[in-house]
């Protein structure tokens, strides 16, 4: 007998495809996500063979968008937003009003109703936050100046959609055509959706900021890192859960308060290396998802209106996200970043032409543009991208004057070169108190990366001699060890962004790799060595083949543990 299980078909399937198809775009030099997308085509209703459960896809996509605006909020804290306010408030909402222009201008050459018109601009106008954070991930983009600009652009555009996502219903007799709305229920909706977010934002404020961060250091308290992983995931879907049904915001917005909350914290690298292996999985659903309601028989059907959709998207949004950067004063590079950033469309473009087609505003021509343009944009961004850090790099060799490069980053804090990584806020520093404050700066000192048994030995030499130790660890056991005897340790994975900033690798004279797995130790030297190129480095390996591959990273020596071992062995068969 058959058994049908639509959720782990829907899973395995789109998993399997998207595996296979952003193996093969790694290999041709586009990034994965071209690839995911490609699969969700391939399983979607639209094309033959396996069909995945869109209903479910969908759904699990949304548990990938709530994660990955957790992430954002870990990375993008509440004192940041208010930060770049000056020009992500405005920008974010004339950029709405001119790409709802250029949509509604598209819709009357299509011949559409003005409220089909008006619907169909909104959709164009907001871009996708998921692609948004990947790119800024990829391109180490995150913590910059225009990644803090470009997201709190984004996190603006979330909240004008969500009154958006209200409205449309309350005035759909209007948009289309079939009724009218009175002043009053239009002044009383657009009330109510403004006192939801402002009652959901104060209870994060002034409840979230207490309890959220009282919860997990008692878990911390606990030793128990399987516990604080629990926690953290339990919190961002918790918290998205909250924002949803009883405030009536989106899950996105619930789940990015809860990780502003924490980025307030000492645990913000650790929570956000507990959420990253279950968020990329949803991410990647995401994609998966968004490929599967894409139609491809549109490309032939209506090509010139999908290109001048996608125009739209790509040419128009992006020119004036360039010239409102600019005229808030921003320079090029900075004004040009974001407007490939948000030359895409995405989630909440999917939400509003769903409701537009439920409630017959949009024909079914305007929801097909819309996502044929959305996974076009989606799949366009990457290479955008590629083209910018291009550019961005010829425009930093161009430049001569060390004077003008040192003005412009005193004056903007701007990144001229893409892939130069930004600073970050401080991460996990543990004293034996709860405070957990942080470790004042130091230089000269060493830095011990893992803090097992060969670790301690090393910890107990180098204070015979006196010597400066900052640890980094990520087992949980071990830093509140290191931490009652008030050593300093930071907690978390030594490759998360600015961990090795949280030891001061930068003005360290020695680096201490204890850890064993290869790859791990490889990518830490090389980031160390990009802090700081005078840097001592020693680690340990058994095999001739990893010693050479470490040195060629950078490491200095690399000590041959079997040899060790055989002293020791020498020595204690001696004493005997």
């Amino acid at each position: 007998m058959h058994h049908s299980f639509p959720l782990v078909e829907t899973i395995v399937g789109g998993l399997f495809f998207a595996f296979v198809l952003g193996y093969i775009a790694h290999k041709l030099r586009m990034p994965p996500l071209v690839g995911y997308l490609l699969a969700g085509i391939i399983v979607g209703p639209y094309t033959k063979g396996f069909t995945a459960d869109m209903h479910l896809s969908q759904q699990l996509a949304e548990l990938g968008v709530i994660l990955l605006m957790f992430g954002v909020g870990l990375h993008f804290s509440i004192r940041d937003l208010l930060a770049v306010k000056r020009v992500a408030i405005p920008g974010a909402l004339i950029q709405i009003v001119l790409a709802t222009l250029l949509g509604w201008l598209l819709a009357c050459l299509a011949g559409w109703a003005t409220g089909a018109g008006i619907v169909f601009g909104l959709a164009l106008s907001c871009a996708s936050t998921v692609v948004l954070i990947a790119a800024l991930q990829r391109w180490h983009l995150g913590d910059s100046t225009q990644g803090r600009i470009a997201t709190g652009w984004l996190i603006v555009e979330d909240i004008a959609m969500v009154f958006v996502l209200v409205m449309i219903p309350a005035l759909a007799p209007v948009l289309s055509g079939e009724g009218v709305v009175s002043s009053a229920n239009l002044l009383y909706l657009l009330g109510k959706t403004g006192v939801q977010i402002i009652a959901f934002i104060l209870v994060m404020l002034f409840l979230g900021r207490r309890i959220i961060p009282w919860s997990l250091q008692r878990v911390v308290s606990t030793g128990s890192p399987e516990l604080f992983h629990l926690a953290v995931i339990a919190i961002a879907l918790g918290c998205a859960i909250l924002a949803n049904y009883f405030f009536g915001v989106s899950f996105a917005l619930g789940a990015f308060f809860a990780g502003a909350i924490i980025s307030e914290t000492s645990m913000n690298h650790t929570a956000e290396e507990a959420s990253g292996g279950l968020r990329d999985f949803f991410t990647v659903l995401f994609f998966v998802s968004v490929g599967m309601l894409f139609d491809p028989s549109i490309i032939v059907r209506n090509p010139l209106l999908l290109l001048a959709t996608l125009l739209v998207v790509v040419i128009g949004k992006s020119a004036g996200a360039f010239l409102i950067v600019r005229v808030f004063g921003y320079p090029p590079q900075t004004a040009l970043t974001i407007a490939v950033a948000l030359a895409q469309i995405g989630e909440f473009s999917f939400m509003i032409a769903s409701l537009g087609a439920v409630y017959n505003i949009l024909p079914q021509l305007a929801s097909d543009l819309i996502l044929g343009s959305a996974l076009i944009s989606i799949i366009c961004n990457p290479f955008l991208f590629v083209w910018l850090n291009r550019y961005l790099e010829k425009q930093s060799q161009q430049k001569t004057s060390a004077t003008t490069i040192v003005s412009e980053s005193n004056q903007l804090s701007d990144k001229p070169h893409a892939k130069v990584a930004a600073p970050i806020k401080p991460v996990s520093i543990y004293f034996v108190n709860e405070d957990m404050a942080i470790a004042p700066a130091v230089s000269d000192h060493t830095v011990l990366v893992g803090a097992g048994p060969v670790g301690q030995e090393i910890i107990r030499h180098l204070h015979a001699r006196n010597e400066t130790v900052y640890v980094q660890e990520n087992r949980l056991e071990v830093v509140t060890e290191l931490r009652a005897r008030q050593i300093p340790v930071a907690y978390g994975h030594a490759l998360s962004d600015g961990m090795l900033d949280a030891v001061f690798v930068a003005k360290a004279k020695n680096l201490i790799i204890t850890i064993q797995n290869k790859t791990e130790v490889i990518s830490i030297i090389k980031a160390a060595i990009a802090l700081n190129p005078q840097l001592h480095i020693v680690t340990f390996s058994r095999y001739e083949q990893d010693k050479q591959l470490f040195i060629q990273a950078g490491a200095t020596k690399v000590v041959d543990s079997q040899l060790v071992l055989a002293n020791e062995i020498m020595q204690a068969f001696g004493q005997v």
